[in-house]
């Protein structure tokens, strides 16, 4: 697949998540542990594992969180706490599954992810650590959200 149609399939994915994350929120705020895991219209199966009571982000924000990245088989390729080290990152700056997660979730909360390629890294995979086509599991706990500054006048 040449980049332009990469980029084009993952601009499309992210706006698929951040409809699909809208929807969510819309249909009754941010998955609980008590309702089980939940498959979203662009393939994301979100299970909470705890209740956050904090704010919820929005594409614009930024979020510092703590997450162990694994392959299907349970090899972890990326975690936060092996670093010792939560992230920071930028909503609309992570893969699609990410971006409509994290719009799920309150701060203090954690949830277990399996993002399908199509909202993961798709087939080119990355950094050699992901497979091409790989299913990906994420446990990600929300520690703080950083609100986007105001648009200026």
């Amino acid at each position: 697949m040449g980049r332009s149609r990469l980029s084009i399939t993952h601009h499309i994915a992210r706006q698929a998540a951040l409809i699909a994350a809208a929807i969510a929120v819309a249909a009754g705020g941010s998955a609980t542990a008590q309702t089980g895991p939940i498959t979203t219209f662009s393939g994301l199966i979100y299970q909470s594992l705890r209740d956050g009571d904090g704010d919820t982000p929005t594409a614009n924000d930024m979020v510092r969180v703590n997450y162990k990245g694994m392959l299907e088989d349970g090899t972890v390729f990326d975690s936060s706490y092996d670093r010792h080290q939560p992230a920071q990152f930028a909503v609309l700056r992570v893969i699609p599954c990410w971006t409509e997660a994290l719009q799920m979730m309150r701060v203090g909360g954690k949830a277990r992810l399996t993002c399908p390629p199509n909202i993961a890294y798709g087939d080119r995979g990355s950094r050699g650590t992901i497979p091409p086509n790989a299913t990906l599991t994420f446990e990600v706990e929300l520690l703080a959200v950083i609100p986007a500054p105001p648009a200026p006048d």
